[in-house]
């Protein structure tokens, strides 16, 4: 993936703050990464699941004691797509900064 690229896939503003989230961390427990992006659990799971569709996400499923649990994480292409696309999105903002003032 080139630097610099532009990820159609970050551009709902929940999967980009996902992916941000889950970019410092190892897993991160579904109710956590929803609470935190702060969408609802249909639609953090929408998200997620087009996130690992895209191989950007993985995500495990187990439980803790009786209770199941859903944790998430990105994928080595995924912290890589997220480091690109950021890395546009910056030269796009210096591009839109380096415009001169048409007033």
């Amino acid at each position: 993936m080139d630097t610099g690229e532009r990820q159609p896939v970050f551009e709902t503003g929940p999967r980009l703050a996902l992916c941000a989230l889950l970019q410092g961390a190892d897993w991160v427990e579904f109710a956590t990464a929803r609470d935190l992006v702060g969408v609802s659990d249909s639609a953090i799971s929408k998200h997620s699941r087009t996130l690992e569709e895209a191989g950007l996400l993985e995500i495990h499923k187990g439980s803790v004691g009786r209770r199941p649990r859903t944790w998430l994480r990105l994928t080595p292409d995924g912290r890589s797509a997220l480091s690109s696309h950021l890395a546009w999105l910056t030269t796009l903002q210096a591009s839109i900064d380096d415009t001169p003032d048409e007033t």
